[in-house]
């Protein structure tokens, strides 16, 4: 059986179903790529800027403290060692990436499972067209009220610039998160309650996934 979205109009009420393309949204999800792929997701997005000073950075330090021998203290060479205050930080972080490469045929299948299993929890909303008449927070906040999704955490996919009036209403919701088809990732998918497809967006899934999952 084909999985189905509910279609539903600008006021959130349920206007009819949809078959999805079983290729994208009817795959069976294994959780061991859904999870690798969604650590890889969030190790990406660590900006990696942290970074501690070593003996070599911090201020001071250019002249022996003390004499070598007779003061009674263990002989010293800077004050710039790790053991006096200030001193710099022995094998501290230093700025680096996170990133983990993994095959892009293994990113779009995990989408495409990620998808699925959405599908398969009946959590998918198609927009039907042409959306809304025009930029309104006020109008997407009584869709989602129509469709019972306004207490949900909703995942709203677009397609291209035919579908910015319906990405600048539903931007300020607190509830909602936008994503672009060409670039929606795994975790975004999994983290929703339910999602909220607009056709374009549905026409730019199936472009990006539908024939390469497919084999």
């Amino acid at each position: 059986m084909a999985p189905i979205a509910k279609v539903i109009d600008a006021l959130g009420t349920v206007v009819g179903e949809e078959a999805l393309p079983v290729s994208v949204f009817g795959r069976v999800p294994n959780l061991a790529l859904l999870h690798q792929v969604v650590v890889a997701e969030q190790a990406g997005a660590r900006r990696g800027t942290h970074a501690t000073r070593g003996r070599s950075a911090v201020s001071g330090g250019g002249a022996k403290p003390y004499r070598q021998k007779g003061t009674g203290n263990a002989r010293q060479g800077s004050i710039r060692a790790p053991q006096f205050k200030g001193g710099g930080t022995v094998h501290g972080p230093q700025p680096r990436t996170y990133r983990h490469h993994t095959p892009r045929k293994m990113l779009r299948a995990a989408l495409a499972q990620s998808l699925s299993d959405r599908a398969q929890g009946g959590v998918v909303y198609l927009l039907a067209a042409p959306g809304f008449e025009r930029v309104s927070t006020k109008a997407a906040a009584a869709c989602l009220r129509g469709a019972e999704l306004h207490e949900r955490k909703v995942l709203a996919i677009v397609g291209g610039g035919e579908d910015e009036v319906v990405v600048k209403s539903v931007r300020n919701l607190v509830n909602v998160r936008v994503g672009r088809a060409a670039f929606v990732l795994v975790s975004s998918v999994l983290s929703a309650d339910a999602l909220l497809l607009t056709e374009g967006g549905l026409r730019e899934l199936v472009g990006r996934l539908g024939e390469e999952v497919a084999q």
